[in-house]
């Protein structure tokens, strides 16, 4: 019998399970996907239901390619944060509001009108991205689904709360609140009276590799996961994609790539500024720094289906962007497709191409998405050096890694290495740490992670190109300031009131 740890991790597309020796090789994946509802260019929601769905056909997919396998214990990680209001019974009240809505961009700017210094009272300035206006906007715009809310919860503990009927949420999750205070050990007296929620609304919140519970029978005939496998708290994706990569001190950066990117950067304390997410995570002696966010491998998507409307595969697009030259024939390309968090927290913000002509390419312009997601990396590492972040080398991880021309160009533009790992799948790796961690088969997580990562390429960059790109970044920033005070009053009549 195979003995095996169970990281799964649920995205902002797709779930997927993966099921790892204690070393941190992969034996098997299994993924599922499921929609996203975008009700409003800034109201954006899921059925949690479909969580569920796709962790089932995930973990099912998974256990059926390793014959004769005993799972050692479970750990989920998830998009973050979430908006999850659940009744006595675990039931979702309504669809989740996921990390890219921003309906409640009204009541983030009222909380940081009334604490002008809640990113020192929290962690993290006051944002749309944060659960705590979500709640307010809840509280205001649907009173009798507040009524009858039992928990507000996080995926993970919506998800380990079907495994094993226990409630709960992961510290990194809780400090996504925006509701604690900075140092994570209690309440904020000043964020909880201004947003009016009684904090007997959020269940136990604990360190991520603490045992939740154990998956019961009807959990484990829908699931696959035998009856009685530990199930531990969890983590936000982010942090755990940053186990993966080995991200555990200062100087090595973890970028994880997706619907957005996201940089985890690891500090010897918590780091002050409101253009970064400040997160805390399970790593003796370290506090792991949620920094950049922004538009990713989804930009390229959306230029090749909605756009370019090509019956030709992604992949041919890309060779040909190959081609083109460093800076995109003149083309430049604001990656902010459902505005912008780190680091310029701007809900109005949107996605531009600059520079078009009628000699203008789809290469070019598949080549501007990825220079423009390069530009926005640098200018969050920008941000975090002058904060006294050290950031020495980047290690990817996730489906972007698997482009070679990104990989170049963010090491061009960044003008260090980027390292792209043997086996990387992100963050359900870096679960299956934590569950092991949990199940005291490591002394502390240093030793799992030290052991499990090898890198297959580092990615250098190539000093003409990193010379080059560094006006074409100059004019990516002036761009945006230029353009900022025209998406303010773009928004106004964005969407069209009248009728026909």
């Amino acid at each position: 019998m195979t003995s095996l740890l169970l990281g799964i991790d649920v995205g902002t597309t797709a779930t997927k399970a993966v099921l790892v020796t204690p070393q941190g090789h992969v034996v098997s994946e299994g993924r599922a996907q499921y929609t996203t509802d975008h009700l409003a260019a800034t109201w954006v929601e899921q059925n949690p239901e479909e969580w569920w769905r796709t962790l089932c056909a995930a973990t099912l997919e998974a256990i059926a390619k390793v014959p004769d396998v005993k799972i050692l214990g479970v750990a989920i990680s998830s998009q973050a944060p979430t908006f999850l209001a659940v009744d006595k019974d675990g039931k979702p009240l309504r669809p989740a509001l996921i990390w890219m809505d921003r309906r409640a961009e009204a009541e983030a700017q009222e909380l940081a009108n009334k604490y002008p210094n809640i990113s020192e009272l929290t962690g993290n300035r006051a944002d749309p991205y944060y659960v705590a206006a979500k709640i307010l906007w809840f509280i205001r715009n649907e009173p009798k689904l507040y009524a009858n809310t039992k928990y507000f919860l996080q995926i993970p503990g919506y998800l380990n709360f079907k495994l094993t009927g226990q409630f709960g949420i992961d510290k990194p999750h809780a400090s996504l609140l925006q509701l604690r205070t900075a140092d994570q050990s209690g309440w904020s007296k000043e964020l909880i009276a201004a947003v009016g929620v009684d904090p007997e609304l959020f269940p136990e919140i604990a360190d991520c590799s603490k045992l939740q519970g154990e998956v019961n029978l009807q959990a484990s005939i829908e699931s696959g996961i035998p009856v009685g496998t530990p199930v531990f708290f969890g983590s936000v994706d982010g942090a755990s994609a940053a186990l993966e990569a080995g991200a555990i001190d200062p100087g090595v950066v973890a970028e994880m790539t997706g619907t957005s990117t996201v940089l985890i950067m690891p500090t010897d304390g918590t780091v002050r500024n409101s253009a970064f997410v400040a997160m805390s995570h399970a790593i003796p002696g370290r506090e792991l720094q949620l920094g950049a966010m922004v538009a990713s491998g989804a930009s390229v998507q959306w230029l090749h289906e909605k756009i370019l409307r090509s019956n030709e595969p992604i992949e041919k697009l890309m060779q040909g962007a190959q081609s083109i030259n460093p800076g995109s024939e003149g083309v430049l390309f604001l990656p902010y497709m459902m505005g912008e968090r780190s680091p310029i927290w701007n809900t109005n913000a949107r996605g531009v191409f600059f520079g078009l002509s009628l000699t203008t390419t789809p290469e070019a312009m598949a080549r501007a998405v990825l220079e423009g997601t390069a530009f926005a990396l640098l200018h969050n590492i920008e941000i975090a050096r002058a904060s006294g972040i050290a950031v020495t080398e980047i290690r990817s991880v996730g489906g972007g890694t698997k482009n070679a021309l990104w990989n170049q160009i963010k090491a061009d533009v960044l003008g260090i290495p980027v390292a792209i790992l043997k086996e990387s799948v992100g963050a359900p790796i870096g679960n299956a740490f934590i569950s092991g961690l949990g199940l005291g088969l490591y002394p502390d997580i240093r030793s799992a992670v030290t052991d499990a990562v090898s890198i297959s390429e580092r990615y250098q960059p190539v000093a003409k190109h990193h010379a080059h790109y560094q006006d074409r970044y100059q004019r990516f920033r002036s761009l945006y300031v230029n353009l900022k005070d025209e998406f303010d009053q773009s928004a106004k009549s964005a969407v069209y009131g009248g009728s026909l």
